[in-house]
């Protein structure tokens, strides 16, 4: 099976930076986008960053300039670094990963982690 687990979640303030990252493990085959999502209590699951496996990256307008997510593919990680982070950031973080697996050949799914709590408060 593949698992999904993130780390560096937490409590930083108004203004501060944080990094998140996930690692990918299990019967791993080959790993294709990787992403991160937030879903803030009462609203929808969104998304916060977007990295092909080549590397090409994608973000929401709102993220622009503050987030900056990354991959080490031999490693099969991802991370996300947060700076000037504003109390409206705070969600649970997830992320998420296309993933072709050794017992399902074929094609990629998608994984998620179980989410890691940032929330930025004074």
């Amino acid at each position: 099976q593949v698992q999904l687990v993130e780390s560096g979640g937490g409590l930083v303030q108004p203004g501060g930076s944080l990094r998140l990252s996930c690692a990918a493990s299990g019967s791993i085959l080959r790993v294709y986008h990787m992403g991160w999502y937030r879903q803030a209590p009462g609203t929808q699951r969104e998304l916060v960053a977007h990295i092909t496996s080549g590397g090409s990256t994608t973000y929401p307008d709102s993220m622009k300039g503050r987030f900056t997510i990354s991959r080490d593919n031999a490693r099969n990680t991802v991370s996300l670094q947060m700076s000037s982070l504003k109390p409206e950031d705070t969600a649970v973080y997830y992320c998420n990963a296309n993933i072709e697996s050794r017992v399902r050949i074929g094609r990629g799914y998608d994984y998620w982690g179980q989410g890691t709590q940032v929330t930025v408060s004074s």
